[in-house]
C-alpha cells in the first residue's frame, strides 16, 4: 500500500497527514462515522450528535490507522507532501487560502515518525511575508492536534523519533 497524503490543516483534527489518511481515508462511510465519534456512534446520520470527545477522536483515528498497518504488515509505504500548506483540509468544501509556501515531500516506512517530521518543520520554521506557520500552529494547538501522534506512538503504530534525510 501506498499512502499518499496532503499534509495540511484540518479543521477537526488539528492537521492532517499520513493518520489521517490512513484511518479516515480507508474507513467506510459508517467506519469515519465511528472514528468521527470515538466509538459512539457507527451511524452516519447520528454522527453530528455525538462529536464531544476531541482527545477520543483523535486517539480513534490512531487506533483505526493502526487496524489497517496490522493488517498490512511492513508493505505500506507513507508520504506526505508539504504543498499548498492550508489550516484547512482539501475535504472543506470552502478552505483557506495556502499561508505556507511549499516545502516539498516527506517519506517514511513510520507514519508516526513521518507526521513528526512534519509537524516539527511547521513549528520550526520561521514565519516570514507570505509563508506564514502561525495559523496552521494555532489550529493544531486548538484542537491538541499532536495528540493524535503521540498517541499512535503509545498504541505502537510507531515512534516519534526519526533521523530526517534530505535528498536533492
Amino acid at each position: 500500500m501506498i499512502n499518499l497524503a496532503h499534509f495540511k490543516g484540518h479543521a477537526m483534527a488539528g492537521f492532517g497527514g499520513v493518520i489521517k489518511n490512513q484511518s479516515i481515508g480507508v474507513a467506510s462511510a459508517n467506519g469515519k462515522a465511528y472514528i468521527h465519534s470515538a466509538g459512539r456512534t457507527q451511524e452516519v446520520g447520528e454522527l453530528w450528535s455525538n462529536v464531544d470527545d476531541q482527545d477520543g477522536f483523535l486517539e480513534s483515528m490512531a487506533a483505526a490507522a493502526q487496524g489497517v498497518a496490522d493488517y498490512f504488515g511492513d508493505k505500506i509505504l507513507y508520504i506526505n507532501v508539504m504543498n499548498n500548506i492550508s489550516v484547512d483540509c482539501d475535504c472543506d468544501s470552502h478552505p483557506a487560502d495556502p499561508e505556507m509556501l511549499d516545502v516539498g515531500i516527506f517519506a517514511s516506512t513510520d507514519p508516526v515518525a513521518l507526521d513528526q517530521a512534519c509537524l516539527d518543520y511547521v513549528y520550526n520554521m520561521k514565519p516570514e511575508e507570505g509563508n506564514d506557520n502561525r495559523p496552521l500552529i494555532e489550529r493544531i494547538e486548538s484542537r491538541n492536534g499532536r495528540h493524535t501522534v503521540e498517541y499512535a506512538e503509545k498504541i505502537g503504530l510507531g515512534t516519534r523519533d526519526y533521523e530526517l534525510v534530505e535528498i536533492d
